[in-house]
């Protein structure tokens, strides 16, 4: 008799969130996307970023955002995008950049405010901290909202591994 194979992967779903998608969350998903992919976990995780608003659907990214991430090697991003009601249903995580994004998902019409949190409440060090909007700023605050994201991604992929039993597998 053979032996049955379980091909199963868990994967976990991520999406990142502020209020237009084209600075703070896009920058989170990029951010996020390639600490996952060098460390050889994509098979892993679904992961895409959204706004609260409107104006910017379908746009590129903030020029600014775009530099910063290729500032750091960083080369992919998506197109921006409104949050939609399905997010509740597709994503196990739905991390907000402020408190105006938080109070938003947390009042969204059937969501599910269990899944959503403060992206910097996932490192112990920025905990009750906003990742601030750097879009009336310059690219010194692009490139600080870059190093708040590095930081509280790296938390992000450590403990949702743990909290999903994800390990490498390459």
């Amino acid at each position: 008799m053979g032996h049955r194979l379980n091909y199963s992967v868990p994967q976990v779903s991520v999406l990142f969130v502020c209020l237009g998608n084209i600075c703070r969350s896009p920058m989170a998903e990029s951010v996020f996307r390639h600490k996952v992919q060098t460390a050889g976990l994509d098979h892993h995780f679904r992961i895409d970023s959204a706004g609260t608003g409107n104006w910017h659907v379908g746009d590129n990214p903030d020029h600014r955002t775009i530099r910063t991430l290729r500032d750091h090697g960083i080369h992919q991003y998506s197109r921006a995008r409104q949050v939609r009601s399905q997010d509740f249903e597709e994503f196990d995580h739905l991390f907000a950049m402020d408190d105006m994004n938080l109070s938003d998902l947390r009042r969204w019409p059937d969501g599910k405010a269990e899944k959503v949190s403060l992206i910097l409440d996932w490192d112990a060090a920025t905990k009750g901290e906003f990742v601030p909007d750097p879009y009336y700023g310059d690219q010194k605050d692009f490139e600080q909202v870059y190093q708040l994201l590095d930081r509280a991604t790296d938390e992000v992929l450590v403990k949702l591994s743990r909290m999903h039993e994800i390990t490498r597998t390459k």
